[in-house]
């Protein structure tokens, strides 16, 4: 009987009263497949053609699922969809272009610390447009997890070196514009779910599509530097194939994770647990044979135990 019981307490906490963190989490985790590839990937194509491209593998992707999953269109109000829309503009056309354009100046690790700087605008964010009150478990689960992404990404790598200022100071820029941005989509997202009934999958659809418009005319301004594909890359079947599954990892199915992990639970506590990409970067580093320090094991434990009390808040 008394296992009968810890198996109902752990379905009932963890698979649906956690459906949102759990998701966050799985969000997390294929983010940090995709910036492994993204990388690399990175090295033939700039960030703003890059983020478009990959935008536009992810929606064909989520047109094919509700065609086959046969969901229909939304039903809320004009209002919650107009935000959706909104949330993609600030969060992927903006917020993802600067972070891979920040990456190119300060590597990823770095860029990665900045965006630590999220989860607390966005529990403040929460607070103040939604009146999301945290109690001192989850906030104190935010700190730690926090703190545990940084000690992990503040590692310094050997081979390294560091930027000259002026690319120094022009990374630090994007990614507090990329941190600044995330934490704005992601409150933006909050109050549309709250205000309207909006499946995820349609969110993620929404602010996917709103995102490539404004990333289409971006790129046809006057001045602009990217142009059309060059040869070499459309000649890359790997380049070709890496982009699309990081689009299918990242970007399909890790905004639809996000938008679900959103809708389900409160924006602070999403925010955290999206932004532990890092910590699932050592299994995959050690996959491949790399070596990982007692440092990076010891952030990872301490993030572990910040997302635990996030669950159990």
């Amino acid at each position: 009987m008394s296992i009968i019981c810890g198996v109902n307490y752990i379905f009932n906490n963890f698979l649906i009263n956690g459906r949102g963190e759990l998701a966050a989490l799985a969000a997390a985790g294929l983010w940090a497949i995709a910036s492994v590839v993204y990388g690399i990937v990175g090295q033939h194509i700039p960030p703003l053609r890059l983020n478009l491209l990959k935008g536009i593998v992810a929606i064909a992707l989520l047109i094919s699922t509700i065609l086959l999953t046969g969901e229909s269109l939304p039903t809320s109000a004009p209002m919650p969809i107009l935000l959706l829309c909104l949330s993609g503009i600030i969060g992927i056309s903006w917020g993802d272009t600067a972070f891979l354009g920040a990456i190119n100046y300060l590597g990823a690790r770095r860029v990665l610390l900045i965006g630590t700087l999220a989860p607390p605008m966005t529990a403040v964010g929460a607070m103040i447009w939604l009146e999301e009150s945290l109690n001192i478990s989850a906030w104190c689960g935010i700190l730690i997890t926090t703190l545990g992404v940084a000690w992990v990404v503040t590692e310094r790598v050997p081979g390294t070196s560091d930027d000259s200022p002026a690319h120094l100071w022009r990374g630090i820029g994007l990614g507090l514009l990329a941190a600044i941005a995330n934490a704005i989509g992601t409150v933006i997202s909050r109050v549309a779910f709250t205000t309207g009934s909006i499946t995820s999958l349609w969110a993620a659809l929404l602010r996917l599509g709103a995102a490539e418009l404004i990333l289409l005319g971006w790129m046809w301004l006057p001045n602009r530097q990217a142009q059309a594909l060059s040869f070499s890359y459309r000649q890359s079947g790997r380049v070709i194939f890496a982009t699309c599954f990081a689009a299918f990892c990242g970007t399909y199915l890790g905004i639809w994770l996000q938008q679900t992990a959103i809708k389900f639970t409160a924006a602070g506590i999403a925010s955290t647990l999206l932004q532990t990409s890092p910590i699932f970067v050592i299994p995959l580093a050690m996959c491949i044979g790399e070596k990982v320090s007692w440092r990076a094991i010891a952030g990872v434990i301490i993030a572990i135990i910040g997302i635990g009390l996030l669950f159990f808040s």
